[in-house]
């Protein structure tokens, strides 16, 4: 190795090359304090509505609500589009279409860091805006003033609440924090606004609803899930503070000195005392120690590296001292439903006991997950990575008692390869062939920096270094002083002096480790990376791909491996599980289930078959018509792809608007002119060329062109992606993309959903609930009621300035509820509250202006159905349960504050809905065999649902399995009620979610997700299109264009704080759902 002394440091050059892979933009928790940033809506406040003072359900703001053109929804800029990983859907019966190779998952499909597998199917698609279905809704009277909500449930705060009556308690921090949202908080609200807003809950009277009692519909079944009964300890825990001197940031120094203290000192000083310890600052004993603070000196000698050199000796000084005694008493009245808040500390304590054996067994611990791989076969992913398997562990309140949740999982490990065996693969090719460009140069330094490194040139001795970069200059044109006078000598000389290494691989650069100031430089040929090292970036398409093969069990598999896993940790010989007194069982919770009913769909009076029954969760659409067929009069069509020719692209047009026609819509079948070639790099050229040559055959006519079908390459890198921006944010088009692929097999499935697809972008409705119809859904169609759904979607890991997207879509139609208006804004990098629910603002003209996305959507709401919304139903997605308050808090107070904006005492009863998909939960048949309790994949059936025993003790949450399986084992929806103000019961919320599964726009099956909840996670999806490229300080392009290899997008303006807006969508795209 050698230093270099001169002044020479290399320019860290800033990355130009995309980033790979198809993954979603949300691998880390989101955190809830991130910074604040302004967001900003994809329209300019003078759009928005509301008037002076904030009060009108269209003052101000006339125009964005008329109903013009198709007769479609009046709403703001909204996003979407996305679908499951894998671009178009394939060819199989009724799975959705997406336009685009690969463009990135929805939520539950996609794979992040680590994978727990992958679940059943979640479909993707889109719903559209307001058309009513025939005549089916009679005219309703225009209401003046809606229901007033019922107050907030507050109550006394007690020490010790009934088993009737739990509640939830804050800590000080937390209260602090919701104080400031409260509506009290914005001095700049206006004084009506205050007034009319019911005040914010207190922080000590807090409590999420009780459960209202168990459902009941629905045919009765058995089901297993992965928990494992664990029977709570009668020990005395007690909490010991850690202090380490001198202070190290790496778990494993801390764990190495630790364990060393223990070896010394257990049967002394600790009193034979077997701590579990946090890796941190904390120190769990099953008893107290025999001091209540006490120092000690601990020498840790570092692993011998082969050179015989004397090993470097650390000496650190430990002070434990007692904190607190962990309460176990709290965590029984808890789990006997006679304390309403977790005693989170007591779970803590637990989860850090069972985490000591996996990590003594020397596990790589990920989050909650460990990995080694002894575990399973290893698998090689490409691009010089592997898979590892591993499982989950994790310990859980629940109805049956303490629960550990144990699941499979797999993540990407860096292979221990030579790096030049690395770089190879990386690069895909002989790095001898011909020299580094630039873009590999910049490859290779992301890859590799901050990768751990071992050298093999000196037999023995196995020195380890981090890589902190490449040199500028290749190996064979380094040269380094190496006496005082400056005399100089080449790297290749020193190594063939020093070590008898002749470099083979001179043309290559050396790898810099040590600081930038002072780097040390290493050839490539002569390290090694070392095993263990989890990749942490994010992975290309087809490394996604290889990791979901090895991740996709069938539920029988995965259940014998579950089994198969907790019998390998084998906690009844834990030592630590033995000291603390926790006894696991070894087999499966057995948990009463219910299969709810699929509803009947409505489809078109002319059609052969008018109704609807799916079974087993999917249906098709033969002998059917929309239920609402759209219109596209006008259209034409654009080929990117080389391959088709102009016959082909006539001929699949031509085919595709027969389906369209065949399905119920009024669809041209001629195009207003032939279809175009042109090439990807001149998108935007050929775009607004070909828009602006039919416009001047329409204008004269006064038509507008309705539709622009695009003929995509399979693999089309940024073209999707600036396609939809041109054509949204530009032009004022709808589009329809296919694949080249699907362009020459032209099947007819392909073509009927296509047909879905387009009819819902340009105003059609493709089926709805019977009971909707025939107003029998319970607290939906006894009045006006509108469904929102939300999500926010976060950068990449690594993607350090680019802005979180939030998304809110809302029901446009009642009693139908199937067509759902969006609106889309950028905010604080990793923001996971809403910021733009609810906005006031200062106009120099109107004064005192409120807007904000729920205003928007309530008032395209009345707009559309002639009515206010007297009920609503917010489906809250990508929540974890460490931020239920927050959110609660703060997005609850925009819905209260954006009401009372539009009319004094307009406060409708809201309805809060967390939906998480990203848990640990699975559920198997309880018999494999029976033919009648699983569906074709081997999974639970869709319906399948449980509110008991692996549940939450006290509070109204439910696991869903709203969707048939197709391959894998199918991840159930968590459901979970932050707030009840329409006091629902079990069945009535469990039954209207499970059907609204059935109404998702883009295909004929029923989808894993709440249609609103997945809405919105496709409309922020979308909106990644929209941003502005732009190079990020980590050298990395920033997100956007995410995981299709284009250019990435930001949207944050240099200087850090101000998120910059999104651009506006044309006036006629916001009319339609564009998205789908």
């Amino acid at each position: 190795m050698l230093k270099n002394r001169s002044s020479q440091n290399m320019a860290r050059k800033r990355s130009t090359e995309p980033y790979g892979g198809g993954e979603r933009p949300e691998s880390q928790e989101p955190s809830g304090s991130a910074g604040q940033g302004v967001p900003r809506h994809s329209v300019s406040p003078h759009q928005q509505g509301g008037g002076r003072g904030g009060r009108g359900w269209g003052a101000g703001n006339p125009e964005l609500f008329q109903q013009r053109g198709r007769g479609r929804g009046h709403y703001q800029g909204r996003g979407g589009g996305a679908q499951a990983r894998g671009g178009m859907a394939p060819q199989q019966t009724n799975v959705p279409v997406a336009e685009h190779q690969r463009r990135g998952p929805p939520r539950d499909m996609q794979p992040q860091q680590h994978y727990g597998g992958r679940g059943g199917s979640m479909a993707g698609g889109r719903g559209s805006g307001p058309s009513a279905v025939g005549s089916s809704r009679p005219p309703a009277p225009e209401l003046h003033q809606a229901t007033q909500a019922p107050p907030y449930a507050i109550q006394t705060s007690s020490s010790q609440a009934g088993p009737s009556q739990p509640q939830e308690m804050l800590s000080a921090q937390v209260a602090e924090q919701f104080q400031q949202l409260s509506v009290q908080g914005e001095a700049s609200k206006s004084r009506a606004i205050e007034l009319a807003v019911p005040p914010a809950p207190s922080s000590k009277s807090v409590r999420f609803p009780l459960r209202p009692g168990k459902g009941s519909f629905g045919v009765k079944c058995l089901v297993k899930a992965n928990h494992f009964f664990a029977e709570l300890p009668d020990k005395d825990l007690h909490q010991y503070d850690v202090s380490i001197v001198p202070e190290v940031t790496s778990r494993g120094v801390n764990r190495a000195v630790m364990e060393q203290l223990v070896t010394l000192y257990k049967e002394s000083c600790l009193g034979g005392r077997l701590p579990a310890y946090d890796g941190r600052k904390s120190l769990y004993t099953a008893g107290p120690l025999p001091f209540t603070s006490r120092e000690f000196q601990i020498t840790l000698v570092d692993e011998d590296d082969g050179s015989g050199s004397t090993r470097r000796q650390r000496v650190f000084k430990v002070v434990i001292k007692f904190a607190a005694r962990a309460d176990l008493h709290h965590l029984g009245l808890f789990l006997a439903g006679k304390q309403a808040d977790a005693p989170q500390e007591a779970l803590q304590v637990l989860d850090i006991v069972l985490r000591e054996l996996p990590t003594a067994r020397q596990y790589a611990p990920v989050g909650r997950s460990f990995y080694s791989p002894h575990l399973g076969r290893r698998q090689t992913l490409g691009e010089g990575l592997e898979s590892w398997r591993g499982f989950y562990q994790s310990i859980r309140p629940t109805q049956m008692g303490l629960s550990l949740n144990i699941d499979m999982s797999s993540t990407a490990f860096i292979e221990p390869l030579p790096v030049i065996s690395f770089v190879a693969q990386l690069l895909n090719r002989d790095i001898q062939a011909r020299p580094l460009s630039d873009a590999d140069r910049v490859k290779i330094k992301k890859a590799l920096r901050g990768v751990k490194v071992e050298v093999t040139h000196r037999g023995n001795m196995r020195r380890k270094y981090r890589i902190s970069g490449l040199t500028s200059q290749a190996t064979r044109e380094l040269t380094f002083p190496v006496d005082e006078r400056g005399t100089m000598k080449s790297v290749v000389q020193y190594f063939h002096e020093t070590y008898g290494f002749t470099i083979q691989h001179s043309n290559l650069p050396c790898l810099q480790v040590g600081n930038q100031q002072r780097p040390n430089y290493l050839p490539m040929e002569v390290c090694k990376i070392v095993e263990g090292q989890r990749y942490s970036k994010r992975l290309n398409e087809r490394q996604i791909t290889a990791l979901l093969k090895v991740t996709c069990q069938r539920p029988h598999d995965r259940e014998r491996d579950i089994i198969q896993t907790v019998r390998h940790n084998n906690y009844q010989d834990d030592p630590y599980a033995r000291e603390f007194g926790i006894k696991i069982s070894d087999k499966l919770a057995s948990v009463e289930a219910r299969i709810l009913p699929a509803p009947w769909l409505k489809y078109h009076d002319t059609g052969r078959e008018k109704d609807c029954l799916p079974r087993v969760g999917q249906w098709n659409m033969m002998n059917k018509k929309m239920v609402n067929g759209g219109r596209v009069n006008s259209w034409m069509c654009i080929n990117f792809a080389r391959n088709v020719q102009e016959n082909v692209a006539r001929g699949f047009c031509h085919e595709l608007a027969q389906m369209c026609h065949t399905s119920g819509m009024e669809f041209s079948l001629e195009p207003v002119l032939p279809p175009l070639s042109a090439r990807p790099d001149h998108v935007e050229r050929a775009l607004k060329a070909r828009y602006h040559d039919a416009m001047r055959i329409l204008q004269p006519q006064r038509r507008e062109l309705d539709l622009l079908i695009v003929i995509l390459p399979d693999n089309n890198g940024s073209l999707y992606g600036d396609l939809k921006r041109i054509c949204e944010t530009d032009l004022g088009l709808v589009s329809q993309c296919c694949l080249t692929k699907h362009v020459f097999r032209m099947s007819t499935q392909y073509l009927a959903n296509v047909a879905l697809k387009i009819n819902v972008k340009v105003g059609g409705r493709n089926t709805v609930l019977v009971d909707a119809l025939s107003r029998r859904i319970p607290l939906v169609s006894d009045r006006p009621t509108i469904i929102f759904g939300a999500d926010v979607t976060h950068p990449h890991p690594g993607e350090d300035s680019s802005p979180s997207i939030a998304a809110v879509v809302a029901s446009q139609d009642w009693p139908e509820v199937t067509k759902y208006a969006g609106l889309v804004c950028a905010q604080a990098h990793r923001q996971e509250l809403i910021q733009d629910l609810f906005k006031v603002w200062q106009d120099p003209q109107r004064g005192t202006v409120t807007g904000g996305m729920i205003k928007e959507l309530l008032i395209s709401f009345k707009r559309a159905t002639g009515q206010k919304p007297q009920r609503i139903i917010f489906y809250r997605d990508g929540v974890s349960e460490g931020q239920f308050y927050q959110v609660l808090f703060h997005e609850l107070d925009a819905i209260r504050k954006a009401c009372a904006s539009l009319e004094p005492e307009y406060q409708p009863p809201v309805t809060f809905v967390v939906v998480q998909k990203r848990h640990h939960t699975r559920l198997f048949a309880s018999n494999h065999k029976d033919q009648h309790s699983v569906d074709r994949s081997g999974n639970i059936l869709p319906g399948t649902v449980v509110d008991s025993k692996i549940c939450h003790p006290t509070e109204f949450d439910f696991y869903l399995c709203s969707h048939a399986g197709i391959q894998g084992t199918s991840r159930p929806a968590h459901y979970h009620v932050l707030w009840d103000e329409n006091k629902f019961s079990a069945d009535g919320l469990q039954t209207l979610t499970n059907n609204l599964c059935y109404t998702y726009a883009r295909c004929t099956r029923s989808v894993s997700i709440v249609p609103p909840a997945y809405y919105a996670h496709l409309a922020a999806f979308r909106a990644r299109f929209y941003m502005e490229p732009e190079t990020s300080d980590s050298g990395s392009l920033a997100s956007g264009a995410a995981g299709r290899g284009g250019p990435q997008r930001g949207s944050r303006v240099s200087g850090g704080g101000a998120v910059r807006p999104l651009p506006a969508l044309k006036d006629n795209v916001k009319k339609v759902m564009f998205y789908c």
